[in-house]
């Protein structure tokens, strides 16, 4: 069994990797359940739960929630009431931990230092230089060898790219860079012009367009979560369960069905007719 210890050993690790996580802490119970207050674990962004919040019948509630809170970035209070073979009460604390972001502003222009300004108000990291490890990086260079500034940049693993220009000028600068060798994979990967379309704008009005999809884009960071928040319904005992992490499956007629556990897979079974029809959880097989 995982101690509490390995929980913290396990956060501290996703945190120097920069990877996103959620913890989890019982933070009431009322009897009979399995969990006491103050067990926790952590969730990682496949859906891997460490640690201790109750077993099998909370489990699948709260990586779900879980997943969610690393996607819209929220705290939740979840609560877990009844379930399985438990008529107990769980309320379990989900405290998303999401990584700042890194991002590179290149060039001296004022919308550039506008926004390194803004994006270390609200906490992120900014380089004012090429950064191989840079998450974001924005090119404000305006003119001054915005080809040569990509090139470089084109050759790193940064997420988003955006180019501070008109749309003249960013297609003279994809010309040019396609005449260097660069296809349209590459390409298409550069955000020109850059930040939200507000018409004509003043340079610092340009930074917060920019700073705002910035924003957007870090809540889509880890589009592998999306694929599991896909839920159904136990029809059993009525908890929300991950798709992809069902304890159990079953497949009726045609229709699959998932299950927290393989208890409630095996009510299921010994009786189909009493739970199909007044389920949430079939999906098409």
């Amino acid at each position: 069994m995982t101690s509490p210890r390995d929980v913290l050993v396990e956060a501290g690790r996703l945190a120097a990797e920069r990877e996103p996580f959620a913890f989890a802490t019982v933070v009431r119970v009322e009897r009979p359940t399995s969990a006491r207050e103050g067990n926790h674990a952590l969730v990682t962004a496949e859906g891997t739960l460490v640690g201790w919040i109750g077993g099998a019948c909370s489990e699948p509630t709260v990586v779900h929630e879980a997943l969610g809170a690393i996607v819209d970035g929220k705290p939740r209070l979840v609560t877990i009431e009844g379930s399985c073979a438990s008529e107990g009460l769980v309320e379990v604390f989900i405290e998303p931990q999401l990584p700042e972001p890194l991002v590179a502003i290149l060039g001296e222009s004022p919308a550039a230092s506008t926004l390194a300004d803004l994006a270390e108000r609200i906490g992120w990291r900014v380089a004012r230089a090429a950064e191989p490890a840079a998450d974001a990086v924005v090119v404000a260079t305006m003119g001054h060898g915005d080809e040569d500034v990509l090139a470089g940049v084109l050759g790193n693993s940064a997420e988003y790219v955006g180019l501070l220009a008109s749309r003249r000028r960013a297609e003279a600068v994809l010309e040019a860079l396609r005449e260097r060798g660069f296809g349209d994979d590459a390409l298409a990967r550069i955000r020109s012009p850059a930040g939200l379309d507000l018409g004509p704008s003043s340079q610092e009005e340009i930074a917060v367009a920019v700073l705002a999809e910035l924003v957007a884009w870090r809540h889509t960071r880890w589009p592998g979560v999306e694929t599991l928040l896909a839920e159904a319904v136990d029809p059993v005992c009525g908890m929300t369960v991950v798709v992809e992490r069902a304890a159990a499956t079953a497949v009726y007629e045609g229709a699959t069905y998932h299950f927290c556990h393989a208890g409630c897979r095996a009510r299921f079974e010994a009786d189909p007719e009493l739970y199909v029809g007044v389920s949430a959880a079939r999906t098409d097989s």
